[in-house]
């Protein structure tokens, strides 16, 4: 058995391309058009290359963008202040505050500013919590996307197992919490978790989204399975990896995401859904 793979880029393409369509009928009814404020704290090289990619995102679909590019000694009062400026801003529907943040800033009271009907990264609790009530919002982009990518495949959900490997709150736990909104049954690992392999058999949909390469084998994969790799690590080689190894689990797989071109362009793509899906609910 050799997996089909799940062609990220292309699903991604198809949305930003909807997405653009949506802006040039906005152009030419001569309404607002969607706009995203992306904030950055220092010069992280990684973190610099993400905010430019979602500044390209943007002029691509033709959102209107604002970038502020912080020094790593900006204070966490300095920062907050800003977002509330950004809150105030009738022409920004989405703000997104490029993590990680300086260890002088506190993450979870950043978050927790940023308006929730413009966090459109999905991360402040009351858009998670509208997430566990089955009542989603703004939804965590990584999460979403990977949805949009199961459900671009037909996935029936209701029926089947998942495993989530990895509980972090930018992926894992929102994840179980779509899977189960999808209706499959869930099961979600941590660091904690006994009989990992167990788990990780048993799976119909094997999310791994560890953030490290080596904890998931990937012989446990059941033949046949729906494998989403989120990972993003340099192999031995230095070439950019999942979680898992590749080559083995495409072997086992029915469906599997490469790394690179699964995951990340669906976060991306998801990022800019919610950012329109603001701006509707702003106009609204």
């Amino acid at each position: 058995m050799t997996a089909e793979l799940i062609d990220g880029k292309a699903e991604a393409a198809r949305i930003l391309d909807e997405i653009s369509q949506e802006v040039e009928r906005l152009r030419r009814s001569g309404d607002r058009l969607p706009g995203l404020a992306v904030v950055l704290v220092g010069d992280d090289p990684a973190s610099q290359i993400y905010v430019r990619k979602k500044r390209e995102d943007c002029i691509q679909v033709g959102f209107t963008s604002q970038a502020h590019l912080l020094p790593e000694e900006t204070t966490q009062a300095e920062l907050l202040a800003l977002i509330d400026r950004l809150n105030a801003d009738e022409s920004v529907d989405g703000i997104l505050v490029q993590l990680p943040l300086p260890r002088h800033v506190d993450t979870e009271t950043v978050i927790e500013r940023i308006a929730p009907n413009k966090d459109v990264d999905g991360f402040h609790p009351y858009n998670v919590g509208r997430l566990t009530l089955r009542l989603p919002a703004l939804r965590p982009c990584t999460p979403f996307g990977i949805i949009r990518l199961l459900d671009s495949l037909g996935e029936t959900y209701k029926g089947r197992h998942a495993t989530v490997v990895g509980a972090s709150n930018i992926v894992g736990r929102p994840m179980a919490l779509e899977l189960l909104l999808a209706g499959a049954t869930v099961t979600i690992c941590h660091r904690f978790t006994g009989d990992l392999q167990r788990h990780v058999a048993a799976a119909d949909i094997l999310v791994a989204a560890v953030g490290k390469r080596g904890i998931v084998d990937s012989a446990w994969i059941k033949p046949g399975a729906t494998v989403i790799d989120v990972g993003m690590n340099r192999d031995e080689a230095g070439h950019l990896a999942g979680d898992l190894d590749f080559e083995t689990a495409r072997e086992r797989a029915g469906y599997i995401t490469p790394v690179p071109g699964g995951v990340g362009p669906m976060t991306r793509a998801m990022l800019l859904h919610n950012t329109l899906s603001a701006y509707r609910q702003h106009q609204d």
